[in-house]
């Protein structure tokens, strides 16, 4: 039977950006941030990871803010219940509004981090997706290298893995300004409530004045080592009136571009059938969406 409290491990709680870039520049490998600990704190109890030291930024009231001035510019400690009450996230960025809601349970939010998901990156979660569906800019400081500006699209690298350095802590979400006659949408199918999405598909559509579609994007979860961008559907798209047909060779398109594999829960070709499901719904979501609002935004 596997252990489920974790290995001994070295705490520090800092009060400033600066005092947890000294600390990971310090320890390096050996420490692991902790944020809200929903991802880290099971994987410890279950020995699957063994940090020597966790340096927790809960404190850290700089990581903590919302500013709305154009874009959106969210702290990576901003509690995924405080993102999903926010009326700036609700305006600024609708698929992050839409998304934050199937995340696990009101508990998990309680405690859990948008930051911490996205560092985390499990493909099956909800938050790398729409970092990708919103052309998101990650930003990361170092004592070393200072801050740098990594795009969504750089950022996730592999199954759990990513662009950040070891002594690296993520600061900041940045979300371009949402655009006007745009739509979003998100949807998952999970096996159970809060459990994760075998396949989880968000979508943003930008309508022009003509009624054609100026800006389509597709991201998935759940059928990559990382959270997916569907190019060729979201070209299908492009140019086009939003008709049925169009929607139907969008969803054509996403069976033939993914590739997702066979594993315990379903099999690759289930996994292929519910992401052109689900591409279709987002897709006529966030259209019709875009069509009702003039400035975009949830509903």
């Amino acid at each position: 039977m596997r252990p489920l409290k974790p290995p001994p491990f070295e705490y520090d709680a800092p009060d400033t950006i600066d005092e947890a870039l000294d600390l990971l520049a310090e320890h390096g490998d050996d420490a692991k941030v902790l944020a809200g600990g929903q991802s880290l704190i099971p994987l410890m109890a279950l020995r699957l990871a063994r940090p020597a030291r966790l340096v927790d930024v809960g404190r850290i009231a700089a990581l903590r803010r919302i500013d709305a001035n154009g874009g959106l510019a969210v702290g990576a400690a901003v509690r995924q219940c405080e993102a999903e009450r926010s009326a700036e996230i609700a305006g600024r960025c609708p698929p992050l509004a839409l998304a934050i809601p199937l995340i696990g349970h009101t508990p998990i939010r309680a405690r859990g981090t948008l930051g911490g998901s996205v560092a985390h990156a499990d493909p099956a979660a909800e938050l790398p997706a729409v970092m990708l569906l919103t052309n998101a800019e990650l930003v990361a400081r170092s004592r070393g290298a200072g801050e740098r500006v990594i795009a969504a699209s750089d950022f996730f690298l592999g199954f759990f893995e990513t662009a950040l350095e070891a002594d690296e802590l993520l600061v900041e979400l940045r979300i371009p300004a949402w655009p006007l006659r745009t739509g979003a949408a998100f949807d998952e199918l999970a096996r159970r409530h809060g459990d994760f999405a075998l396949v989880g598909a968000g979508a943003v559509v930008g309508l022009d004045d003509d009624g054609t579609v100026r800006d389509a994007r597709l991201a998935f979860t759940g059928v990559a080592a990382t959270p997916v961008r569907a190019a060729t559907a979201e070209a299908v798209l492009v140019g086009s009136a939003p008709t049925p047909d169009a929607i139907a060779a969008a969803v054509d398109a996403v069976r033939n571009e993914l590739a997702p594999s066979d594993d315990l829960h379903a099999t690759a070709a289930y996994r292929r059938h519910v992401s052109g499901v689900l591409a279709g719904r987002v897709l006529r979501d966030a259209i019709a969406r875009a069509a009702a609002d003039g400035a975009g935004g949830a509903t």
